[in-house]
């Protein structure tokens, strides 16, 4: 994969399955309403595992898909996870009850996290490093792209068609983009070490980030903070059986053997949870307080990806150029003023302000979002490309689910368990917005601190280079 021809065929394919995971993640969210309508389910808890149960098993297999392409090769996980989507997908669309639905959804989780754990990889492999920053960013522009588009191309499909068009459309896009990467993508042998799949510690992992995931997104009740508990303890137990394995399913050492990989996923947890929360508490304070219908308030928020779409190329070329820890750090700053603008907001604020705030934030993800991953992906050897891309997932995942805990846990604070009103006054629902906000804007501030203290990447590559001529 090193002619110009290659490389751009790589950045089309990855780019193409950029958009089909998180595009998968987020358009069912509009039709939830249509398919509880059609399948008449019982229990709307149901309804939430549609959503769960997708990103729930996607976190619980990425890193150890990203392992098993890391010995096996690159492309056979990542056209198998094209292909469990298709399949999967075809049957989500014909599924006969929500149960069978949820089951199929679970499934597609199995081939995204494939696609996770070795897409990334697949483009690093693919371009030198002098390059990376600009090709990682477009690739998370389109990564955007999928996420934005998501509700809006899915509404319009079930608008005119079904629920289930959705899915077969999935399918034959799956379908064409796994027969081009088949063709096209090169085979690559695995660099890394041979030896029995770690098991145990695979099954180990599974349990910490399913405890550590449902304890997050119901941290205001007993039994989440009961299951948060428990994952902290099973990640010291996981932690402690890794570190005595000579083939780990996650390598230990490469976070404590190499600090900018360390804190550049310290770093990304922090702010995809400062940032994972601002669309759900936006949308509570457009249309409950500021009085707004949903439409327009799509519209207002649509802002941010926009700019995120635009501005991840530019910030990507920029780390090429620049150390990314400079680039990162200062988006995350930016990412801290929007959210301190945000914590400002009253039912007075002007319109323009709430607009203002919203560019700040696209400005900020998309200058902190590629220059980081960049960092990430170009601080570990060849051998370990697919489990950096697997942990630029997962934190992206799991800071997410941070981020909405951690407001739900202060509305609940506020206003106990009782439900938002349908009508005002809405004091304590304002109140629980700003200390959020505020509370955001503080994880980016410590945030910043530790994207500065990653140390320069261009430091950390020419030492082992220097290590070499000196032995030689």
């Amino acid at each position: 994969m090193t002619s110009i021809i290659d490389k751009r065929l790589v950045l089309i394919i990855t780019c193409l399955t950029a958009f089909t995971t998180p595009f998968l993640s987020t358009s069912v969210n509009i039709a939830l309403p249509t398919i509880n309508a059609e399948f008449a389910v019982p229990d709307q808890a149901l309804l939430n595992w549609l959503v769960t149960s997708y990103l729930l098993v996607s976190a619980i297999f990425v890193v150890p898909f990203g392992r098993i392409a890391d010995r096996y090769g690159l492309k056979k996980v990542f056209v198998t996870g094209l292909f469990v989507i298709v399949v999967s997908s075809a049957l989500c669309a014909i599924s006969g009850s929500i149960f069978m639905l949820i089951a199929f959804r679970a499934i597609e989780g199995i081939g995204a996290a494939m696609i996770f754990g070795t897409s990334m990889a697949i483009l690093t492999s693919a371009y030198p490093q002098k390059e990376r920053g600009k090709v990682l960013g477009i690739y998370m522009a389109v990564t955007y792209a999928g996420l934005s588009l998501g509700p809006s191309l899915g509404g319009f499909i079930i608008h005119f068609g079904s629920w289930r068009l959705i899915y077969a459309g999935i399918a034959v896009y799956a379908l064409l983009v796994a027969l081009l990467a088949v063709r096209k993508l090169a085979d690559e042998r695995s660099a890394a070490e041979k030896g029995q799949f770690d098991l145990p510690g695979t099954v180990l992992y599974g349990a910490v980030l399913v405890s550590l995931i449902l304890g997050l997104s119901s941290l205001q009740e007993m039994l989440g903070i009961a299951l948060f508990g428990l994952s902290l303890v099973l990640m010291a137990v996981f932690f402690g059986w890794e570190l005595r394995q000579a083939n780990p399913v996650l390598k230990v050492s490469v976070f404590r053997k190499n600090t900018v990989f360390m804190f550049s996923n310290l770093a990304a947890l922090i702010n995809y949870s400062a940032i994972g929360a601002v669309p759900f508490m936006l949308s509570l304070y457009l249309q409950k307080i500021y009085g707004l219908d949903a439409l327009t308030t799509g519209l207002i928020m649509i802002v941010q990806t926009v700019l995120m779409v635009a501005f991840s190329p530019t910030a990507g070329k920029l780390s090429d150029r620049l150390e990314p820890r400079i680039v990162a750090s200062a988006g995350m700053a930016i990412c801290a003023i929007g959210l301190v603008l945000f914590a400002m907001i009253s039912p007075e604020t002007p319109l323009w302000l709430v607009v203002t705030s919203l560019i700040f934030m696209g400005i900020g993800v998309a200058f902190f979002s590629s220059p980081n991953t960049n960092a990430i992906m170009s601080s570990v050897a060849k051998s370990d490309f697919a489990v950096a891309s697997s942990m630029v997932s997962t934190m992206r995942m799991i800071g997410g689910i941070l981020g909405l805990g951690i407001a739900n846990l202060i509305f609940t604070y506020f206003m106990g368990h009782t439900e938002i009103p349908a009508t005002g006054p809405y004091d304590l629902l304002m109140k629980s917005i700003q200390v959020a906000f505020a509370v955001m804007a503080g994880l980016c501030i410590i945030g910043v601190g530790l994207s500065l203290a990653r140390g320069n990447l261009r430091k950390a590559e020419v030492t082992p280079i220097a290590h070499a001529i000196k032995k030689s």
